[in-house]
């Protein structure tokens, strides 16, 4: 479709919609998204996609169900939905009916593959199965736990030191996506990368190159037409052309990190994930490699927006601040620890008041906001919406937490305590069909205990011994970058100080 064509159809809905659906006095009000003949909501989109997140969550926020449909030319017709009864039906009671689809898995499928997070049927089952085995693991619980034990005493804590010396600003949000990244290639892959070693600036061309690539990635969503990316990537033009340079970045260093477990296969059996998959007869070295993207994706990105966020919340709530070190140190004293000594799995499984501040930092900024399933067959809606074969449904995570209808009037406020059971001090567990940051149903991510008890681990270690200056607005919540996760725009600049503790 050329420009003039396109401006024709405009003008004409632009004229259709004067003359016949423009609201009058005394009309009733529609909600949803505003859609206009033979456009749909395209208009709407292409006016608001730079404000993506914040824009979807004020239509659900103002439509009686919480969902809503959005319609665009090409067939790109769905819902969005932020009603956790949606959200149930989609994961758990209809599952087999959801799957990530075709689309999906295509837009994704240049940078991740067909990994855990981009396929379906039984090449997800044999992914799935292969990992949560190893998950269920004690080993692999200590292992974890040693790991980000060692990575904070050896690396993170000297760069907070010589930070709070030279009064130098630090970046935390680019500080913790090395500090995960090196954590995660470790688990994984028994690989120690170093990229927060010295002065936490090593590994920069992977670094840029993963980012790039996520980004761009989850960018082809927001094209106004869907096979515009197409085009741009079968004449090597423009962010394509981008994308595809950062990919081979990213596949060159997934390729070392196979071929080097592969040589060591006979040493080092079954010792760390990428080791068990090694040993499926079912994984060619391409889907190796993009097994070994996936878990960066999970282990580098989401734990890092997470307490990015958990960071800056933190700076403009001191009470908080305070509840958390007087939980850490009432852990100390019972257990007989000082300052800097590493926490136990016992002693994290203590701290409610933290996972609970976590939490409540993940519901306002969940480290996925997004998430998209296809409808194999027409199907309908807990709420009654109507679903029709081949729409897309996307449960809206970010603005499930700023609902009334599910957090209350207070739920664009900061309060760990709703997570408290009442007079216990103890942190409930949630339905994860009410807060699904880390998905729920057949698809629950198997990392999500292993990805608190490193957040507190990072937190706790962090929060004894040093102050975050934010610097700039406390109050005024930083713009994000919708990309896989929900990064901050411009990272979170702080000085840092070291903790006089009485």
């Amino acid at each position: 479709m050329d420009l003039f064509s396109l401006l024709f159809l405009y003008l004409l809905s632009l004229s259709i919609y004067l003359l016949f659906l423009r609201p009058y006095p005394n009309q009733p009000k529609i909600t949803g998204f505003k859609s206009y003949p033979l456009l749909g909501t395209l208009p709407e989109f292409l006016k608001n996609r730079h404000r993506f997140l914040d824009w979807t969550t004020g239509v659900l926020s103002a439509t009686p169900s919480n969902t809503a449909v959005f319609r665009r030319p090409g067939k790109v017709h769905g819902i969005i939905t932020a009603n956790p009864a949606n959200v149930e039906h989609v994961l758990k009671t209809n599952f087999e009916n959801y799957p990530k689809g075709t689309k999906f898995i295509s837009l994704l499928e240049d940078f991740l593959g067909r990994g855990i997070f981009n396929s379906d049927g039984d090449l997800w089952r044999v992914q799935r199965k292969t990992a949560s085995y190893e998950f269920n693991t004690k080993s692999l619980r200590n292992f974890v736990i040693d790991t980000a034990t060692v990575e904070i005493r050896t690396r993170l804590v000297p760069i907070l030191e010589k930070a709070a010396e030279s009064g130098r600003v630090l970046d935390v949000q680019d500080m913790l996506e090395r500090f995960a990244f090196d954590n995660i290639c470790k688990v994984a892959f028994n690989v120690d990368p170093g990229c927060l070693g010295g002065d936490g600036t090593a590994g920069g061309e992977f670094m840029r190159a993963f980012e790039e690539a996520a980004t761009l990635s989850s960018g082809r969503f927001m094209y106004a037409f869907h096979h515009l990316y197409k085009i741009k990537k079968y004449f090597n033009m423009g962010s394509e052309h981008k994308l595809m340079k950062s990919i081979a970045t990213v596949h060159e260093f997934a390729d070392k990190i196979i071929k080097s477990r592969m040589e060591e296969k006979s040493e080092n059996k079954d010792e760390d994930l990428l080791s068990r998959f090694i040993g499926t007869d079912k994984m060619s070295t391409e889907l190796l490699r993009d097994v070994v993207i996936s878990f960066i994706l999970a282990g580098r990105d989401t734990t890092s927006s997470a307490l990015t966020w958990f960071f800056w919340v933190l700076a403009s709530n001191p009470e908080v601040e305070k509840k958390i070190l007087n939980e850490l140190e009432t852990i100390r004293n019972r257990n007989a620890k000082r300052i800097g000594d590493a926490y136990s799995f016992e002693e994290l499984r203590e701290m409610h008041y933290l996972h609970a501040a976590i939490s409540e930092a993940m519901r306002l900024y969940p480290p996925v906001p997004v998430d998209t399933k296809a409808c194999l067959n027409d199907d309908v809606m807990p709420d009654g919406t109507f679903v029709a074969k081949e729409w897309f449904v996307t449960y809206h995570t970010y603005a499930m937490g700023r609902m009334e209808s599910i957090w209350g009037s207070d739920c664009c406020e900061y309060k760990p305590d709703r997570w408290l059971e009442n007079g216990t001090g103890f942190c409930r567990q949630e339905s994860p069909f009410r807060f699904p940051v880390f998905h729920a149903g057949p698809r629950m991510c198997l990392g999500k205990d292993m990805a608190y008890n490193q957040m507190k681990s990072i937190a706790a270690s962090v929060m004894e011994r040093f102050e975050f200056d934010v610097q700039g607005d406390k109050e005024t919540s930083p713009g994000h970058l919708l990309s896989l996760t929900l990064r901050m725009k411009g990272g979170l600049a702080v000085k840092v100080r070291e903790r006089c503790m009485g």
